[in-house]
C-alpha cells in the first residue's frame, strides 16, 4: 500500500505532513510518497530528527494557497505540491491522496485531476461527525453548493457504501436533511431528491431535521453543499461554544473548580469524542481513486488518522462498490 501526501498542504506543512507520515510508516506499515520541494523536504526533517525510512519524494517546485483561485490546479498551479501529488495518483504511482490544501483546490482537482468515476455526477465531500449516539456522515459539506435531486441520490448510495465498508455499519441507514419530516416538505430539490432515494439500493428512512442529526440517530445525513456546509459550521460553532460556556462556569469560583476536579475525566472523554483528529479528514467521494481533505489545522497525529483513512479507503474497495451501486440505478432506470 503506498499513500500519496501532498507535504504542502495544510497550516502547519511540512513539519506536521512528516511527522503524521512517520508515524503512520511505523504503525501501518505503509508507503508514503510525499509531493513537495524535496529539498525543503529533507531540511525539515534533518532539523527535527524526522527518519524518511519507508517515504519516497516526488518532487514539485511550487505550492497552492488557500488564497488562489481553486482552478489555478490545473494550470498556473499546476506545479504544486497538491497537483503534482494528484497526477501521480491519477498514473497510479499511488493507492490514495491525502492533502490538507486547498478545499476547492482538491475539489477540483479531484474531479478534473484524478476524475470521476463513471456516472457519478458531482464529487462530494463528506464529513465523519461526533453525535451522541454514535457517529455519523454527513454529504455534501461544500463541494457543491448547487445540486440537482440526481446528485443527492448519489450522495447516498455513495455515503451509505462508505459508512458500511470503511466505517463497519452494516446496513446504514440515509436520511435527507429537510425542514420537516413529512415527504411533502421542502422545496423542489428535497422533494425530488426524497422520491428518487426511495428508490435507491439504500436503506433511506426519510426526512431528518436539523435538530435531530447531532443525536446519531441516523448514519448518513444527505444534503446539497451549500446547505451541509451552513449544518456542518453551525454544529462546530455550537460545540465550540458550549464546551467555553461550560468552562466558564466550571471556573468561575473555588467550589465549581472543586467540582471541576471531580468530572474532569468525563469532559475530556467527550472533548475527545469531538476532536476532529481522531477522525482524521473528509473523503472525496466519487472520484475513480480514493482522496482524504485533511483538515488544514492538523498536527501530526491528525495526518496519521487521515493516512489510516485513505488505507481504508483503500483496503475496503469503496469505489468498485459505488460504482455498482449506481449502476443498479441505472438499469432500474
Amino acid at each position: 500500500m503506498k499513500i500519496i501526501v501532498d507535504a504542502f498542504g495544510g497550516d502547519n506543512a511540512p513539519l506536521s505532513v512528516l511527522e503524521g507520515s512517520a508515524a503512520a510508516v511505523k504503525e501501518y506499515g505503509t508507503e508514503i510518497l510525499l509531493s513537495g520541494n524535496e529539498a525543503e523536504i529533507k531540511r525539515v526533517a534533518k532539523e527535527n530528527n524526522i527518519s524518511l525510512e519507508g517515504m519516497e519524494i516526488l518532487n514539485a517546485t511550487d505550492i497552492i494557497s488557500m488564497h488562489d483561485d481553486p482552478t489555478d490546479i490545473l494550470k498556473a498551479k499546476a506545479e504544486s505540491s497538491m497537483a503534482v501529488g494528484m497526477k501521480a495518483l491519477a498514473e497510479g504511482k499511488g493507492d490514495a491522496f491525502v492533502s490538507a490544501g486547498s478545499t476547492g483546490a482538491l475539489v477540483v482537482g479531484g474531479t478534473l485531476i484524478v476524475k470521476r468515476i463513471k456516472g457519478v455526477k458531482r464529487p462530494a465531500l463528506a464529513s465523519m461527525i461526533p453525535g451522541k449516539n454514535g457517529n455519523y456522515l454527513m454529504l455534501d459539506i461544500g463541494a457543491n453548493a448547487e445540486c440537482r435531486p440526481e446528485m443527492l441520490q448519489q450522495f447516498g448510495i455513495m455515503g451509505s457504501v462508505y459508512m458500511e465498508n470503511v466505517e463497519g455499519k452494516k446496513n446504514p441507514t440515509v436520511a435527507l436533511l429537510n425542514i420537516g419530516t413529512e415527504d411533502t416538505k421542502g422545496g423542489e430539490l428535497q422533494k425530488e431528491s426524497y422520491a428518487l432515494l426511495k428508490t435507491a439500493p439504500v436503506n433511506f428512512v426519510g426526512n431528518v431535521e436539523s435538530r435531530e442529526i447531532p443525536k446519531g440517530d441516523v448514519d448518513v445525513v444527505v444534503a446539497d453543499g451549500f446547505t451541509g456546509n451552513i449544518a456542518l459550521k453551525l454544529i462546530e460553532g455550537v460545540s465550540s461554544t458550549m464546551f467555553s460556556m461550560i468552562k466558564g462556569v466550571l471556573y468561575s469560583s473555588l467550589k465549581n473548580k472543586i467540582a471541576a476536579l471531580m468530572i474532569k475525566k468525563g469532559l475530556y472523554s467527550i472533548k475527545a469524542k469531538a476532536d476532529y483528529s481522531e477522525v482524521g479528514g473528509a473523503p472525496l467521494l466519487g472520484t475513480k481513486a480514493p482522496v482524504i481533505k485533511a483538515h488544514g489545522s492538523s498536527n501530526g497525529y491528525a495526518f496519521k488518522n487521515a493516512i489510516r483513512q485513505a488505507i481504508t479507503f483503500s483496503e475496503t474497495g469503496v469505489i468498485e462498490k459505488i460504482t455498482k451501486g449506481l449502476s443498479e440505478v441505472k438499469k432500474a432506470d
